[in-house]
């Protein structure tokens, strides 16, 4: 019984150990998660600026830019993943890889070859893992992601379009990653952005009227400069919204850990107490039964 009951004392000092880190890293990810919402809020006003003038230059000019026809062939097709550099996150890096994955296996059933670009170590690891082939890595830059990040992606991602399928690039690129929805709520979300689609939630309806437009030099030279502008700020927000996402998701698991620590102190508490009861009644019968035998032997 004595070995039964340190056994259980054991196990309520882990447990009550492993609360303590848990709720420290719950306190943690809160914190930050208002950090990146306010990132993300702050950023969305350029993010709309930008796709407001891409839309403008697209719709009111005749030009068929590389970036926004569609190609008559496509062979390859980059699949961005983002990931984050830890864990401890419940399924926020497996339900995104999941949706990568099947993203790259509609794109087979359709002739695509899909290409893998890999943001975050729990990515990276996942395909190493696999020995599967990915043609471009970032780690290091998920908790709180800097704008430089993201014109490296961007950069990678242009040149790669740039080539083309027949030379070893890309036809077009696809984003998958974490969105923010509430603070119990983070869903995968799947966005192609080249050739170029402007799907900005925060946008006015079609029927709005535009005003009318004059480029200068010309409607070619406007779209070279602002398009890269809008792959890098379409790129960051998926980053801080993956950030946001992730630090959501890693409350929600230390808060899940926590409430289970508390249920194993609780029932390992009970089960020490029985124990400790069952040992006092043993030893009360074995009194007992000792002066029953000096009793009967007189």
């Amino acid at each position: 019984m004595g070995a039964q009951l340190r056994v259980y004392k054991q196990k309520i000092s882990t447990a009550q150990t492993t609360k303590k880190i848990t709720k420290a890293m719950e306190l943690i990810a809160a914190s930050r998660i208002q950090k990146a919402m306010a990132r993300v809020r702050a950023s969305s006003p350029f993010a709309r600026a930008v796709t407001r003038a891409v839309s403008a230059v697209a719709t009111h000019s005749n030009v068929d830019h590389p970036l926004t026809v569609e190609r008559e062939t496509i062979r390859r097709s980059a699949v961005v993943i983002f990931s984050s550099d830890r864990g401890l996150a419940g399924a926020f890096n497996s339900q995104v890889l999941r949706e990568g994955l099947e993203l790259a296996q509609l794109l087979r059933e359709q002739g695509k070859e899909p290409v893998f670009y890999l943001i975050g170590r729990k990515a990276v690891g996942y395909f190493q893992f696999r020995r599967m082939e990915s043609a471009g890595e970032w780690t290091g830059d998920t908790d709180t992601p800097h704008f430089s990040t993201a014109e490296e992606i961007a950069a990678a991602l242009l040149d790669a379009y740039d080539r083309g399928g027949d030379s070893g690039g890309v036809d077009e690129i696809h984003l998958v990653y974490n969105r923010f929805v509430s603070m119990m709520t983070q869903t995968p979300e799947t966005v192609r952005m080249l050739p170029l689609e402007v799907v900005e939630a925060e946008e006015v309806s079609s029927a709005q009227v535009y005003p009318l437009y004059e480029f200068e030099p010309d409607a070619a030279t406007v779209l070279d400069a602002l398009l890269p502008v809008y792959i890098q700020s379409r790129v960051f927000n998926a980053l801080l919204q993956s950030s946001a996402a992730k630090h959501a998701a890693t409350q929600k698991a230390m808060k899940s850990a926590s409430d289970n620590a508390d249920k194993l102190i609780t029932d390992y508490t009970r089960l020490r107490n029985n124990a400790r009861q069952a040992e006092i009644t043993q030893q009360i019968a074995e009194i007992v039964g000792g002066a029953d035998a000096l009793a009967s032997s007189k």
